[in-house]
């Protein structure tokens, strides 16, 4: 499939990568494309802005958003009995302060790329099969945008709650298609 993508869509895709390594992610979701997508210039920030969305808000959305969802929760690990502070004081006092967040540098440092989530990999393949629809033999960053309109996935969540009109952002998505 990667071989359809368009110059425009491998740098997404790149940039994805680097949008995760700088949040400390350890895997590229919807939302790593979606700030991709939005802070290059092409089809897929033009048809964000054209439907009516402040790019730089969503960008900073977004990237709240991965930096929320990446930190471990308390709540839920106090509900199987796990006391996240009482970890981290033990661990703390045995390797160092700041011993669990060196470590996670560590391990996340050593692979040289990052897997795809499944939403992820269910908006890339939404945004081949968007290109089809639309009669296109390339995938560039208008279809990978309609991927991540048409999936349920964090990206599409972080574009709700940016007061974005689907519809209409996905209108314009079709027509940086089609003029692509």
């Amino acid at each position: 499939m990667f071989e359809r993508f368009t110059k425009d869509a491998r740098s997404a895709v790149v940039d994805a990568q680097q949008v995760a390594r700088a949040a400390h992610s350890d895997q590229i979701d919807s939302r790593h494309l979606l700030v991709a997508l939005a802070e290059s210039e092409g089809p897929a920030r033009s048809a964000l802005a054209d439907g009516g969305l402040d790019v730089t808000e969503l960008i900073e959305r977004a990237r709240a958003s991965v930096e929320a969802g990446d930190a471990l929760d308390p709540g839920a690990l106090a509900a199987v009995g796990i006391d996240l502070d009482e970890v981290t004081r033990r661990t703390e006092a045995t390797f160092g302060e700041g011993a669990l967040t060196r470590a996670g540098r560590i391990l996340r440092g050593r692979r040289k790329h990052l897997p795809f989530t499944a939403d992820a990999k269910k908006s890339l393949e939404l945004a081949l099969r968007e290109a089809i629809r639309l009669g296109s033999k390339e995938i560039h960053g208008g279809h990978m945008l309609l991927g991540l309109t048409r999936a349920a996935s964090p990206a599409r969540t972080v574009l709700a709650d940016a007061g974005a009109d689907l519809d209409r952002v996905r209108r314009h998505a079709e027509g940086a298609s089609e003029a692509a």
